[in-house]
C-alpha cells in the first residue's frame, strides 16, 4: 500500500472539495446574510489542507491498487464529513450536532438537528442542499472524471464508489467518460427539476435549492415544513416524478439519453420490481387508512410519503404524527427495501431483495423436486449462485449491523420506536423515523448522534466498503 500516494491522491479530492465553499460565499454576498465569514474561514483552512498534502506528496506516482481505492473512500467520505461541519461549528452548533448534520448531509440521509430551519442565513440554507447534491452520485465520480486530465488514474476508485451492478459495468470505454456521462445525466435532471420548480410557484432560490436535494434524494429543505411549506399539488407531482427518476438506476438513464433506448426502463427486471413493492406499499397504506377513518390523510399525502420514503428521499407534506402507526412503520420498511442499484438512494437496494427472494424461492423448489434442475433468473438472465451468496452475505452483515447499531443506540436510552427508527433511517440513508426523531434528532443524546452519525456512513459506503477497513486481513501484506 502507497501511502504517500494515498496522501497525494486524497489532498487532491479535498482540493476539489473546497471549491464548493465559494458557492455559499456567492449566496452571502446576493443576500447580505452576515454569514459569509463563515464560509471564507472554512475556505481557507480546507484548500489549505489540500495544498500542503499535495505540495508534501508532489511528483509520487498514482497507481493505485484496490486496497488503495478501499482507504481513500472511506477515508474522504470521513474527512468530508469533518470538512463540511465547519461552517455549521461556525455558526454556533455543537461540535457533535455538527459532524452529524455535515454527515448526512454527504451521505444524502437528510436527518437533521436544526430545529428551526427557517432561521438560518440564505448561505447556510444554500450549503446544507450543496452537500446533499455533491454527495448524491459521488464526488468521488467527479474527481474521476478530472482526474485523468492531470494524469491520474482511478479505475479503483469508481469501481469501490458506485454501488451494485454499476460497480461492475462501465458505461463507456473509459472510466473518465462514464464519470462524465453520469454527472452530465444528474446536471441535466437537476437543472430540468429546478426550471419546473421555478414556472410552478418557487423563488429562484428555492427552486435551485430544492432541486439539488430532490435529484440527490437527499430531504434536507429550506423550511420546516418541508415540501407541504408549497402547499402546491404540482410542486409535489414534480417532486415525485424527480424522486422516481433519481431512484432508478442511471445505467437505465444513460442507455435511454445516449443509445435512444428508452424500452430499456420497461424490460429492467429491477425497475419492475421497484415499481411493484412501492405500489403494493401505496395500496396497502391506503387500505390501512381506509379502515382507521384517517381524518389527517388523504390520497395526496399517502402517495406523496410512499415515493418520498421509499425512494429514501424524507421530504414531507404534512404531519403524520397523527397518522396510524402502521402506516408509518410500512412506509419505513419499504425505505429498507430501497431504490434500485446505481441510483442515487439508500436501502438494502431492490435489485438484492430481487435476488434474495427469486433465490429462495429456487431453494423451496428444490426442497420439493429435489431431482430437478432449476437455475435463479432475473428477468432473462441467470444469475450464478455465488451472487446470490453474496447478495446473502451482504444481507447478512447488514442485520447484524443494524443489531448492534439499535443495541448501542438503545443503550443510550432512546425508547424503542424511535431506536429502530433511527437506526433504520440513518443506515438508509432516509432521513426522518418515527416517535422522538420524527421531525428532527434535536433531543437524542450526543452518543446516539455520534453512532447515528456512523451509521449514516455505513449505509452510504454499502456496509462492506467501511467494514473491511476494520478486518485485520486488509492490512496485512
Amino acid at each position: 500500500m502507497n501511502f504517500k500516494s494515498i496522501v497525494n491522491l486524497f489532498s487532491i479530492l479535498i482540493l476539489f472539495f473546497s471549491i464548493s465553499y465559494i458557492f455559499p460565499i456567492i449566496v452571502s454576498l446576493i443576500y447580505k446574510d452576515g454569514a459569509i465569514n463563515l464560509f471564507l474561514s472554512t475556505l481557507s483552512i480546507v484548500s489549505l489542507i489540500g495544498i500542503v498534502g499535495v505540495f508534501l506528496t508532489r511528483g509520487e506516482d498514482n497507481n493505485l491498487s484496490q486496497k488503495d481505492g478501499f482507504v481513500i473512500i472511506v477515508l474522504f467520505w470521513i474527512v468530508l464529513s469533518f470538512a463540511g461541519s465547519v461552517p455549521f461549528y461556525l455558526s454556533g452548533m455543537t461540535f457533535i450536532d455538527s459532524i452529524f448534520e455535515s454527515t448526512s448531509g454527504i451521505t444524502t440521509t437528510g436527518a437533521t438537528v436544526i430545529s428551526n430551519i427557517d432561521a438560518l442565513p440564505e448561505s447556510l440554507l444554500f450549503y446544507r442542499q450543496l452537500l446533499q447534491w455533491m454527495g448524491g452520485m459521488g464526488l468521488i465520480v467527479l474527481a474521476i472524471a478530472v482526474m485523468p486530465l492531470l494524469g491520474i488514474g482511478g479505475g479503483q476508485i469508481y469501481k469501490t464508489e458506485v454501488p451494485g451492478a454499476m460497480g461492475e459495468q462501465r458505461l463507456t470505454p473509459r472510466i473518465k467518460e462514464t464519470a462524465q456521462a453520469l454527472w452530465l445525466i444528474y446536471l441535466g435532471l437537476t437543472i430540468a427539476c429546478a426550471v419546473l420548480y421555478y414556472f410552478n410557484g418557487m423563488s429562484v432560490f428555492d427552486s435551485i435549492s430544492h432541486a439539488m436535494s430532490t435529484v440527490a434524494i437527499g430531504g434536507f429543505s429550506t423550511h420546516n415544513e418541508s415540501i407541504g411549506f408549497f402547499d402546491s399539488i404540482s410542486i409535489e407531482l414534480i417532486c415525485m416524478v424527480f424522486m422516481l427518476l433519481s431512484s432508478f438506476s442511471f445505467a437505465l438513464h444513460y442507455f435511454a439519453i445516449y443509445k435512444s433506448k428508452p424500452l430499456k426502463y420497461f424490460y429492467d427486471p429491477e425497475l419492475r420490481f421497484f415499481a411493484s413493492i412501492l405500489l403494493l406499499i401505496f395500496i396497502i397504506a391506503l387500505i390501512i387508512s381506509f379502515f382507521s377513518d384517517m381524518s389527517g390523510a388523504n390520497i395526496r399525502q399517502i402517495a406523496f410519503h410512499s415515493v418520498s420514503m421509499i425512494t429514501t428521499t424524507g421530504f414531507s407534506i404534512s404531519d403524520t404524527s397523527s397518522w396510524p402507526f402502521s402506516i408509518s412503520f410500512l412506509l419505513l420498511i419499504g425505505a429498507f427495501v430501497g431504490a434500485c442499484s446505481g441510483s442515487v438512494g439508500g436501502g438494502v437496494k431492490s435489485w438484492r431483495v430481487l435476488i434474495m427472494i427469486n433465490h429462495a424461492y429456487k431453494n423451496i423448489m428444490t426442497i420439493i423436486h429435489p431431482n430437478s434442475v432449476i437455475s435463479l433468473k432475473i428477468g432473462t438472465k441467470n444469475v450464478d449462485d455465488q451472487v446470490a451468496t453474496s447478495v446473502w452475505g451482504f444481507f447478512s452483515i447488514y442485520v447484524i449491523s443494524f443489531v448492534i447499531l439499535l443495541l448501542g443506540i438503545l443503550i443510550s436510552g432512546l425508547d424503542f420506536e424511535s431506536a429502530f427508527s433511527a437506526v433504520g433511517a440513518c443506515l438508509n440513508n432516509l432521513g426522518p423515523g418515527l416517535g422522538a426523531v420524527s421531525e428532527n434528532y434535536t433531543q437524542i443524546t450526543p452518543i446516539s448522534k455520534g453512532i447515528l452519525a456512523f451509521a449514516m456512513l455505513l449505509g452510504r459506503l454499502e456496509i462492506f466498503t467501511l467494514l473491511v477497513l476494520l478486518t485485520p486481513m486488509f492490512w496485512e501484506k
